[in-house]
């Protein structure tokens, strides 16, 4: 009795300490203030200037904190293309992602929900994995048949044709005349061709082998030629009468972007950045040389912040060296050529770069 008394007199004391004594502004660990934070909120508050306040609700985002412990702050509605979907003291609302090429809209984007996407006709992608572009329906072989047609969440599902023991080999002739026979018979004359294409252009490869051996011990050669015209690189090969071009593929690169401001014109644009489909922000991370381990260690950031903080890590990594054109460029290799090109719009026109033309 007289342990639980004094139990209960010490937490009381806590208690009135915490209401009594104001948090110091500065100096406090991050894992102090949530511990405060844990013993003062309630579920669905924050804390901010020493009171916690209400949550906005989801569709909103803060403007401005509260000034009286319990109430909600003010609270302004997402803009079109943006969204909270929970409760939140979100600065600004999220942007919309679009649904990627291979995708198409199941639900429009609204100040509640992001787009909801599914793979076109043709494609799928399984919900336990991560879907970063939609993959291609398989088709049953001949000898199979469709238990289950290919959906945007699941693959086709195949099931083999086992045909009756009276048509095994040894067992019997076949009965042309057989029903059975009319319902298998292009399985059957597929499975017996497929081999034989394929006897065939064994042997052609080997008798152009052959040949080439044959031209090579008597003299013969090869002729590789490199052809250059005009700016463009091609392999020509030459083979017998036979000529082959292989003209490797051509990027269009950007113009030279000059900052305005040295490093502040760089992180100023890292905002812009957010415009990366959430499809391809690892893969965008790691064209920046950035380990898989620092960009799962940012998973449980908001999706504006990981971007920040994931770009900040890449600053330091890179030092005087990071500009804006190497981000522009690894977004190229990605084959995100519109995202690369709003970002330079964006930094062009809101000051933080110049052409190198117009210098």
């Amino acid at each position: 009795m007289k342990k639980a008394l004094s139990f209960m007199v010490i937490r009381v004391f806590i208690l009135s300490f915490v209401f009594t004594v104001p948090f110091p502004s500065t100096g406090l660990d991050l894992g102090d203030i949530r511990s405060w934070q844990e013993v003062i909120c309630k579920d669905g508050e924050y804390w901010s200037n020493n009171i916690c306040c209400k949550n906005c609700p989801a569709g909103t985002h803060l403007k401005s904190a509260c000034t009286v412990p319990g109430e909600r702050g003010q609270c302004e509605q997402c803009e079109d293309e943006t969204y909270t979907e929970h409760a939140n003291h979100l600065h600004r609302c999220i942007g919309c992602k679009k649904c990627r090429p291979d995708q198409e809209i199941v639900q429009a984007c609204s100040h509640t929900q992001n787009y909801l996407c599914q793979c076109k006709e043709g494609g799928f992608c399984t919900p336990e994995q991560a879907c970063e572009m939609c993959k291609k329906c398989s088709r049953c072989d001949p000898d199979e048949k469709a238990v289950r047609n290919c959906t945007a969440t699941s693959n086709t599902e195949c099931k083999k044709i086992y045909l009756p023991s009276e048509w095994s080999p040894g067992k019997g002739k076949f009965d042309l005349k057989s029903p059975l026979w009319k319902q298998h018979k292009y399985a059957i004359y597929v499975a017996i061709a497929v081999p034989v294409i394929i006897s065939v252009l064994l042997l052609v490869v080997g008798a152009v082998y052959i040949y080439i051996r044959k031209k090579k011990q008597a003299g013969g050669s090869e002729d590789i030629g490199l052809k250059i015209e005009e700016g463009k690189t091609e392999h020509t090969h030459r083979m017998g009468g036979l000529s082959l071009i292989f003209s490797p593929p051509r990027y269009e690169p950007f113009p030279e972007l000059i900052p305005v401001k040295g490093e502040q014109s760089l992180r100023s644009c890292f905002h812009y950045f957010e415009e990366i489909s959430s499809y391809h922000h690892k893969r965008f991370f790691r064209e920046l040389n950035l380990s898989n381990n620092v960009i799962q260690n940012c998973e449980h950031m908001q999706y504006e912040d990981r971007i920040d903080h994931l770009l900040g890590i890449w600053y330091e990594k890179v030092g005087k060296c990071a500009n804006l054109n190497d981000l522009l460029k690894a977004l190229l290799d990605l084959d995100q050529r519109h995202t690369a090109e709003s970002i330079q719009e964006k930094a062009l026109a809101d000051g933080h770069y110049v052409l190198q033309e117009s210098l």
